[in-house]
């Protein structure tokens, strides 16, 4: 028998005070990339997807922006 899967672990690579592109509001955005892994008896062995996402704490949307521009706005 064979238990396999995938698991998703968030990392924070930030928080910005930015404009919010639902609400309109400058508010904090949490910056953060999300790994999905493949998995073998409860074992990640590699990764499967990378997603970089923003979430606005005012409005509480999120919406998943690019590698490159996650990597220029964790800089800041």
């Amino acid at each position: 028998m064979l238990i396999f899967g995938l698991r998703t672990v968030a990392h924070r690579l930030g928080v910005l005070t930015l404009l919010c592109r639902n609400c309109g509001n400058t508010a904090a955005q949490v910056l953060s990339r999300r790994v999905t892994k493949f998995s073998l008896f409860f074992i990640p062995l590699f990764p499967v997807r990378t997603r970089y996402d923003m979430q606005c704490t005012f409005c509480g949307i999120s919406s998943t922006v690019s590698k490159d521009e996650a990597n220029r706005l964790a800089v800041h």
